[in-house]
C-alpha cells in the first residue's frame, strides 16, 4: 500500500495533463492548413487589435509606460476565449503580487539592491505557489524585477501602482475584444458548418 496516495494521485494527474497537452498539439498540427490558417487570422485580429486598442487609451491617459498596456493585451489574448479570462486572471493576480514584493523590495533595500531583488523575487514565487496561482509567478517575477531592477525617479509606490494599472488596462482590453471576437469566430464556423451539412 502507498504511504503517500495523494503524491500518487498528483503525479498522475500530471502525467494525463502532459499526455492531454501534446495530443492536442498533434490535433491541431493534423488540422488542414484552410482551418489553421483562419485560426491563426482571427488569432491576429484579437491580437493587433486588443494591443492596439489598450496602447492608445493608454497615451490618451498619459499613463506613464502606455507599452506595458499593449505588452499585457498581447500576453493575455489567447485563440480561445475561457484561456484569455484564466490568463488575464493570472497577469493580474501576478502583477499584484509581484508589485506588491517589488514595493517591499524597494522599502528595505532600494531600487537595483540585488540581496532585496533576490528575496523579493524568491518570496513572491513561494506565495503563489502556495495560493494554487503558479501560472501567476512567472509574471509576478517580471513585474517583481521591473519594478526593483529598472531605475525611476518618483515616489517608491507610483512604480508598482502604474504597472497594475496598465496591465489592468491591457487585460480588460483583450477580454472585452476577445469575447467579441470569439463571438464572430463562432459564427463563422457555425456557418461554414452548415454550409458543409
Amino acid at each position: 500500500m502507498d504511504a503517500h496516495p495523494e503524491r500518487t494521485e498528483t503525479v498522475q494527474r500530471a502525467s494525463r495533463l502532459r499526455r492531454a497537452e501534446r495530443l492536442l498539439d498533434r490535433l491541431f498540427r493534423s488540422m488542414p492548413l484552410e482551418r489553421r490558417l483562419r485560426i491563426g487570422a482571427f488569432m491576429a485580429f484579437k491580437v493587433a487589435l486588443s494591443a492596439s486598442v489598450a496602447y492608445a487609451i493608454g497615451q490618451a491617459l498619459h499613463t506613464e509606460q502606455a507599452f506595458w498596456a499593449a505588452i499585457s493585451a498581447v500576453a493575455v489574448t489567447q485563440p480561445h476565449f475561457g484561456d484569455t479570462r484564466g490568463a488575464g486572471r493570472d497577469r493580474c493576480l501576478g502583477t499584484v503580487l509581484g508589485g506588491i514584493a517589488g514595493f517591499l523590495g524597494l522599502w528595505t533595500g532600494g531600487s537595483g539592491n540585488i540581496l532585496a531583488f533576490a528575496l523579493g523575487l524568491g518570496l513572491v514565487t513561494i506565495v503563489c505557489w502556495m495560493a494554487n496561482a503558479a501560472a501567476a509567478a512567472r509574471i509576478a517575477g517580471i513585474t517583481a524585477a521591473i519594478v526593483l531592477l529598472v531605475p525611476s525617479v518618483g515616489p517608491s509606490w507610483e512604480v508598482p501602482l502604474m504597472r497594475l494599472g496598465e496591465v489592468v488596462l491591457g487585460t480588460l482590453c483583450a477580454l472585452v475584444i476577445g469575447w467579441a471576437v470569439s463571438r464572430l469566430e463562432e459564427r463563422v464556423e457555425q456557418k461554414e458548418e452548415e454550409g458543409t451539412a
